[in-house]
């Protein structure tokens, strides 16, 4: 379909497209294998500004656009959904700065992020509060100039590689979730250290590491928004965010029935290729269905939250849970297609069924989607 895409963004979109055939695909499988993070392809990241994408124009960025993001997000996952996390878990990582931050910390931070200087993390998970991110164990005790950090963080996205964290702890326990408070940490603050590196079924070149605060301070002004805010801060970064894993996935199934349709085309079966056999193009058939349809509507949705829309949490729980479900069964399906071949590493489906499944998964899980959906619908009525 054609979503009549400026001119910039079809320039964004070419430069993501070129970076991922070009220099990601051929590393792929080996960062997948290794399970390390692809350091060479951020430098690519950098030096294509692409990072610079996630910031506004006014902090030295590009965009800031959540369209122009999903864009990005969708081209780099059509190749690798591990890798592209390197700029899509910075974006996650800044948001809360963008959305909360005082001008100071925009100037301080939002610039290091443009020009690809810097990483960032998002650090709201917890042993204990998954699904349930009210239930935070995480503190922070004001004292004097300082507030010290005492707790983990577990599944952080980016781990052990950004500079930059937003950490989410209880300033006043007794308030459970409304006590809690957004606050900026730095890479090498005393107290601040990283747990093992996850070893994971997919998305093998992202990091993803557990965050250690053993007394650690951070200086008061790198409180984001109030004390107290943090939560809702959280639930609006995710509110915002949920688009780009939406993206993501669309770029996995998109990949993946890619080669579903090369190989159809290819391997010959009753001396005919499998393509021309009803069973086969009716799968390919729905693939392509689902696939657009996801697509049309994170594009309505993004256009929607850059038109200056106040409220779209339900909107952008759909992305996400139609995008991600859609994306397990394309890439189920690429793997079925493909046969006894879709099995084998050689081909690169089996990965991205792996990686696929992450998206169900992470930034909320697709059950709890289907609760923000119903109860903000429900509101309607």
């Amino acid at each position: 379909m054609d979503y009549f895409l400026t001119e910039e963004q079809l320039e964004i979109k070419e430069i993501a497209r070129k970076v991922a055939e070009e220099k990601i695909k051929p590393v792929r499988a080996k960062y997948d294998e290794e399970n390390e993070f692809p350091w060479e392809i951020v430098e690519v990241f950098r030096q294509t500004d692409l990072f610079a994408v996630l910031i506004p124009e006014e902090y030295d960025g590009i965009s800031g656009k959540v369209t122009d993001v999903a864009i990005v997000t969708e081209e780099l996952s059509r190749v690798c959904g591990g890798i592209g996390l390197a700029l899509g878990g910075t974006g996650l990582g800044i948001y809360p700065i963008m959305i909360s931050g005082n001008e100071e910390q925009k100037q301080k931070y939002l610039p290091q992020i443009a020009n690809g200087e810097k990483l960032a993390a998002f650090a709201l998970t917890e042993a204990n509060a998954g699904s349930d991110a009210g239930g935070l164990e995480t503190t922070a005790v004001k004292d004097g100039d300082f507030y010290v950090l005492n707790g983990t963080k577990q599944w952080i996205t980016n781990g052990g590689e950004a500079d930059i964290y937003t950490v989410f702890a209880l300033t006043d326990k007794s308030k459970g979730a409304r006590g809690a408070s957004c606050f900026i940490l730095e890479k090498g603050t005393e107290g601040f250290s990283f747990g093992k590196k996850e070893n994971k079924m997919g998305i093998r070149g992202s990091a993803t590491r557990e965050l250690i605060f053993d007394n650690c301070r951070i200086p008061k002004e790198n409180l984001v928004g109030r004390e107290g805010n943090g939560f809702m801060i959280a639930m609006k970064t995710l509110d915002k965010s949920r688009p780009m894993v939406a993206s993501q996935a669309v770029g996995i199934a998109q990949g993946a029935y890619e080669e579903a349709v090369k190989y159809s085309k290819e391997r010959h079966q009753f001396g005919k290729p499998i393509s021309s056999f009803q069973a086969v193009q009716f799968m390919l058939a729905d693939m392509a269905t689902q696939i657009e349809a996801a697509r049309a509507l994170i594009r309505a949705t993004a256009r929607m939250m850059d038109a200056g829309a106040k409220r779209f949490v339900k909107e952008s729980a759909m992305c996400k849970v139609f995008a991600s479900d859609m994306a397990m069964k394309v890439t189920t399906d690429a793997v079925q297609i493909l046969g006894g071949y879709g099995y084998m590493k050689e081909y690169p489906v089996e990965k991205m069924m792996r990686d696929a499944k992450i998206t169900q998964i992470y930034e909320g899980t697709n059950q709890i989607q289907r609760s923000v959906i119903a109860s903000n619908l429900l509101k309607e009525f």
